[in-house]
């Protein structure tokens, strides 16, 4: 399992609504994308859950990597890219993955950036992440995956509702989700 993101911060007085209508339109193509277990269309708004910026960041989790090369130089990036530039692409390594309540499309998200200091132990830094993971009755998915890069590790969660106000991370708005292989990321550990 890959987990993927990029971050198109626009201006303050940008139109938001501009960004809806175009996942409105466009979110659905995804929903069938081999490889691609999750795709979580995701939006901040300066001035609302705290976001100093309006931006949209979607959030990816694949499952394979020919799904993930598939969508990135294929049609899909290409329009992105030439609607907004080209993005930086992080992308890091997955540990794990737990799997929430189904019933219903998860409208909040959660994403938060740890960097493990040189005397940690990046193993028991992950498992302990990996035990960590929310076992919350609004969770719809939650991930933890690794940036060895940075040797920085990642914890992503999807939510039913707003994000719980206990929940670590930068908070984003879910516009749409796109899980066409969600169910063949297994739970547990992926190492």
């Amino acid at each position: 399992m890959h987990a993927m993101q990029y971050e198109i911060t626009l201006p303050a007085d940008y139109d938001m609504d501009v960004i809806r209508k175009r996942v409105a339109d466009k979110g659905h193509l995804l929903d069938a994308h081999p490889g691609l277990g999750l795709k979580a269309y995701l939006i901040r708004e300066r001035g609302r859950d705290g976001s100093p910026v309006n931006q949209y960041a979607p959030f990816y989790l694949w499952r394979t990597p020919e799904g993930m090369n598939g969508f990135l130089w294929g049609p899909g990036f290409r329009g992105l890219s030439a609607d907004f530039g080209r993005p930086a692409v992080r992308h890091w390594l997955g540990a794990g993955v737990a799997h929430g309540t189904r019933a219903g499309a998860p409208t909040g998200a959660t994403l938060e950036t740890v960097r493990l200091p040189e005397s940690a132990d990046p193993a028991e830094a992950v498992e302990r992440a990996l035990a960590e993971l929310p076992a919350h009755p609004a969770l719809h998915t939650a991930a933890v995956a690794v940036d060895p890069s940075r040797w920085e590790l990642l914890r992503f969660a999807l939510w039913h509702g707003p994000a719980p106000q206990d929940a670590p991370g930068t908070r984003y708005q879910v516009l749409h989700l796109s899980s066409p292989e969600l169910d063949r990321l297994p739970a547990g550990r992926h190492w």
